[in-house]
């Protein structure tokens, strides 16, 4: 595909997710159900490989680090239960449903030299294991036959990783083992071992499938990744139909830097696929997402015919759209981006259509097949690290499983997400960004706001993006939001180094305060920024010796003009308590933009709830109050304080800095947790940015740290008038 093809391919996707039909046929999030509710005892729990019941009605996943089956009830889709767990003798790596029973591979290898496993057979009803087969080494994907006559085992035997730099080949050698279903059990005698070696270019000695799907013509497809190799082979005979190379891709205007900024000006020549997920599209074509392992990963997917042709490929044309979601992972860039990984192909109504899970972007795109080029649909939020999904089409459903247990670091547990299908709009996204001469705006981690004339709000992004520091033009009067624009903050014409944007006011003139919280250890400085209409840092405005000879990491996190002319004062939200105020007090610090004198007050916090800490997130004025986003660091079940309060201007009487500050009284004006869960998602920790136009309505935004150790979501909203 020419570039020319992939830009306008990007670009009538963007058209189809910014204003997407109200009676078009969409995707939302209905639901989602932490894993852990299932095993409530294992320190990790994990979704990965899911399938569901022939009724629709139960939802079945592996979960690796819990050595368990879990069983989800979606009777009631919006409400999903835990239905039950079954422990199993190794390691489940995946699962597929036959008729009433469950199929899970289980990996007990002793080591990479020594692989072994075996099928374990769970009837659904009883969530009873009912049999086992064993299999000549480490089971990966299992897969079923449409008709239920045929199970199909990929043996990866995968590779050690710090062997030989990971380098294979690395003896024994994988297969495909097919079982026949004989009287509603898998035949364990009649099992067979396909011979894959010896066809791959790539380490031919070393075959390690990935993954394996059934056509209707129980023809097998099977991607061995670390081979950059596919192979079709007749499930009933064991006879090998064709076999090919995965092939390369030239990408263009990529980022393959890790290094702080969102630039699409590198390039990558011969980048290898090296598929994972693979999916039969109708029984001449599949489609297989390019995550890439250890030499590749071409960021895209692409539909192959079964004889080898390449019958579409994207590209980077699916990153792009993932861009202007805020969803690019750049702590990724160096290695594989969004990293495609799990597939699934079903037809809603007359429809085909293709997910793609997005491993490192949290989300699942969503094609309409054409039987040529895919016409873009729309991307799905799906929690962190989508690694499989199921559709349900005689539901109308589709449900993914996202893997990423970040509990122990404070984080959200994995769950499985419920998305239904039906006329409507999409809820989701809530906020895009604009192509420019055929590349996406980068955006993420907004963190400050504030509104400008009538529908046009700006943001900051924090040190996420540290190389390339931002300010953002937002159409708030857009649905989804549309970001316009982006400014880059620069210091002597070249992108200013060492700052944190967390807060943004307007200076009257064009310009910006720019609040920055400093970190000491990472020498970045607390201060405040006159950034002109250009970006250019005009002024530093550096904070008094009385501040910080007290200072911690958490400093401004916002900042606001209140008044006019010689009594324009700005004002900052201190985060967090720092070394001289009282636990439960925070400081609202003042500076007098004529007068040059600083000062403070003392403002209390709510007491944390479930553990954590409280802290400010945002200050913005507006008629005789400044509102003040007031919320804990806790995140999905835990999170219990995320609100809006308010203090009168009245009250913004300044102490001296270093004596006893005045306490203000605060008065709530929301609690954002509903607005929070409306999404159907987890409660998400950072709401980081609120802002309030001329005519009184307020916006809220979420900040998704960049896409690291995050879901990538960002949710933007009006609260309607604040008075």
């Amino acid at each position: 595909m020419s570039k020319a093809t992939l830009l306008t391919a990007v670009a009538a996707g963007l058209l189809a997710s910014v204003a997407m039909p109200v009676n078009a046929q969409v995707f939302n999030r209905i639901a989602s159900f932490e894993v852990a509710l299932n095993a409530p005892e294992a320190e990790a729990t994990s979704s990965e490989i899911i399938a569901a019941s022939e009724d629709g009605m139960t939802i079945v996943y592996s979960d690796s680090p819990g050595s368990g089956i879990g069983f989800v009830d979606i009777s009631d889709p919006a409400n999903p239960q835990a239905a039950g767990y079954v422990a199993v003798d190794g390691e489940p790596t995946s699962v597929t449903v036959i008729g009433d029973k469950v199929y899970a591979g289980v990996n007990t290898s002793e080591s990479f030299v020594e692989p072994s496993g075996h099928i374990a057979v769970i009837d659904i009803a009883s969530q009873e294991i009912v049999g086992t087969c064993d299999v000549a080494g480490q089971p990966d994907s299992v897969a079923g036959s449409p008709d239920g006559s045929l199970l199909a085992v990929a043996i990866e035997n995968e590779r050690d990783e710090d062997l030989n730099d990971g380098e294979i080949p690395q003896m024994p050698a994988g297969n495909v083992t097919i079982f026949p279903i004989t009287d509603g059990m898998a035949n364990c005698d009649a099992m067979m071992e396909v011979d894959v070696t010896g066809l791959a270019e790539v380490a031919p000695s070393d075959p390690e499938p990935e993954f394996t799907d059934f056509n209707a013509n129980n023809e097998l497809v099977v991607s061995l990744q670390e081979n950059n190799h596919f192979v079709v082979i007749d499930g009933e005979t064991g006879e090998i139909v064709s076999h090919f190379s995965a092939g390369a891709v030239d990408l263009a205007n990529i980022d393959t830097e890790e290094e702080g900024a969102l630039r699409f000006t590198d390039s990558q020549e011969g980048r290898v696929r090296e598929p994972d997920g693979v999916r039969w599209i109708d029984n001449d074509r599949f489609v297989a997402a390019n995550e890439g392992d250890y030499n590749g990963g071409s960021r895209g997917f692409t539909i192959y015919s079964k004889d080898g042709a390449v019958l579409f490929e994207s590209g980077p044309a699916m990153e792009y759209i993932t861009v202007t979601l805020g969803h690019y992972p750049e702590d990724r860039s160096g290695n594989k981006g969004v990293e495609p990984e799990g597939m699934e192909v079903a037809t809603f109504g007359e429809d085909t259509l293709i997910f793609v899970m997005q491993e490192r972007s949290s989300v699942i795109a969503v094609y309409r097949d054409t039987g040529g080029e895919p016409e873009y649909i729309q991307s799905l939020p799906s929690g962190m690290g989508p690694e499989s999904a199921v559709a349900i089409p005689s539901r109308n459903l589709l449900v993914s499983a996202n893997e990423e247990d970040m509990r122990e670091d404070g984080g959200p547990g994995s769950h499985v997400m419920v998305f239904e299908y039906g006329e409507g709009e999409a809820a989701y996204p809530t906020i895009v960004s604009e192509m420019v001469d055929g590349l996406p705006i980068g955006w993420g981690a907004l963190s400050g706001l504030v509104a400008g004339e009538e529908g046009t709000l700006y943001a900051v992004s924090d040190s996420a993006y540290g190389a390339e520091p931002a300010i953002f033009t937002i159409d708030a009067r857009a649905h989804p939001a549309v970001i316009t624009g982006k400014t880059i903050i620069t210091r002597n014409g070249v992108p200013a180094q060492k700052i944190d944007p967390e807060g943004i006011a307007l200076d009257g003139e064009g310009g910006f305060f720019v609040a920055s919280e400093g970190r000491s250890d990472r020498l970045i400085p607390h201060a405040i920024y006159h950034v002109g209409a250009d970006g250019e840092i005009e002024d530093e405005i550096a904070l008094p010796v009385e501040l910080l000879d007290n200072e911690i990491r958490f400093g401004f996190e916002g900042v606001t003009v209140v008044g006019e002319g010689d009594d324009a004062t700005l004002w900052m939200a201190v985060q967090r308590e720092w070394r001289d105020d009282e636990k439960g007090f925070v400081k609202l610090v003042s500076y007098n933009l004529d007068s040059e004198e600083w000062g403070a007050v003392s403002y209390p916090l709510d007491a944390p709830v479930n553990g954590g800490w409280v802290g400010l997130s945002e200050i913005t004025a507006f008629g005789d109050h400044v509102y003040i986003v007031e919320r804990d660091n806790q995140i999905a079940q835990n999170a219990a304080i995320k609100k809006l309060y308010r203090v009168a201007v009245a009250d913004l009487a300044p102490g001296e800095l270093g004596g006893e500050l005045p306490v203000v009284a605060k008065e709530e004006v929301r609690d954002f947790i509903p607005d929070l869960q409306s999404f159907n998602g987890y409660v998400v920790d950072k709401i980081e940015g609120f802002a309030i136009a001329p005519s009184g309505e307020g916006f809220v935004v979420t900040d998704n740290d960049g896409v690291d150790d995050s879901s990538g979501e960002t949710f933007f909203w009006s609260i309607g008038p604040v008075e």
